[in-house]
């Protein structure tokens, strides 16, 4: 069995964490670490696989609320009023939507459950929260979040591209990309390479829909028999809000703001280079035909759908 202490094991360590101190360069943007990640893992592996999802997860949430501080929580109320309409009625249509695939499909319906949540609200941290309301197992939980995160890396790609092609404004951009793609890192991922309004927007609304998570997670114990279950609440969302209003109330604390939101952004890019290394060929394989097709047709129903009454009415 090779020692973890191996020349060749030290050496693949070596050549993750520099490639991932790279990636904290101002010069770096967010799809080149998603690229060098999914890359790099392609031909060394991830030596730090078994930490790497709890460090996506911890620097998620330290970039995002780091960005709180460069964010106007005026603006911020101004563009979750607009989108509040269109985020509850994405939400419950994308839900209904789900479940009809996965019952055509013939997909366990829990996993079928978990795919929509995760393609209706936020990605992995609704499966995260809905998983234990329906007592979902490991397998089902591992097949709904490998198809939501070989979404959210493909989303990263190609949305900054469809968004200028269509020559989408900031707003109609952040506004598109909170409702369409998966995940929080994902959405200010390409919002982030997009612009700095539509990386306001896009947060703002993303933040107010994961909130959802609360509903659906108690509709779910409901649907299944569970009423008993824990709801896991995303706390760092307050946090969020509180440094809005901090940057946007206290006029002398703008200029560290400012400096803590410019390092959340390159934490931000940080966590998509990890992303990217998370994308291996056993998740690939992992996953199946099935829930990723039910998955692939629902997120181009919500984005084909989302993006035509954005361009049409926004």
């Amino acid at each position: 069995m090779e020692s973890i202490f191996s020349t060749d094991r030290i050496g693949k360590k070596t050549v993750f964490i520099l490639a991932a101190a790279i990636c904290l360069l101002p010069f770096v943007n967010g799809l080149e670490a998603l690229l060098a990640g999914f890359l790099l893992v392609q031909f060394t592996g991830n030596p730090f696989e078994k930490y790497t999802h709890k460090a996506i997860k911890l620097f998620l949430q330290i970039s995002v609320v780091g960005l709180g501080f460069g964010m106007n929580i005026h603006e911020a109320l101004e563009a979750g009023r607009q989108g509040f309409l269109f985020t509850v009625a994405s939400i419950f249509i994308t839900l209904i939507v789900g479940l009809l695939l996965g019952r055509y499909f013939s997909i366990q319906r829990k996993t079928s459950l978990l795919i929509a949540a995760g393609t209706a609200i936020c990605g992995g941290s609704a499966i995260a929260a809905v998983s234990p309301v329906i007592k979902a197992n490991e397998n089902e939980m591992s097949v709904s979040l490998g198809t939501i995160f070989i979404l959210n890396a493909i989303a990263l790609f190609i949305f900054p591209v469809i968004g200028h092609y269509f020559n989408l404004s900031q707003q109609q951009f952040g506004l598109w990309s909170a409702i369409a793609i998966h995940d929080t890192s994902s959405v200010v991922g390409a919002a982030h390479t997009y612009g700095q309004e539509a990386l306001q927007i896009a947060t703002a609304v993303k933040l107010e829909r994961a909130l959802w998570i609360i509903p659906v997670s108690i509709c779910a114990g409901l649907l299944f028999k569970n009423k008993k279950a824990k709801i896991n609440i995303p706390w760092f969302i307050l946090l969020f809000v509180l440094a809005m209003i901090i940057s946007s109330m206290f006029p002398l604390l703008q200029k560290p703001a400012l400096y803590i939101s410019e390092f959340a952004k390159r934490c931000l890019v940080l966590t998509l280079f990890l992303i990217g290394t998370s994308l291996t060929k056993d998740a690939l394989k992992h996953v199946g035909a099935k829930p990723l097709l039910m998955g692939v047709l629902l997120w181009l129903f919500i984005s084909a759908t989302s993006l035509f009454v954005i361009v049409q009415f926004v």
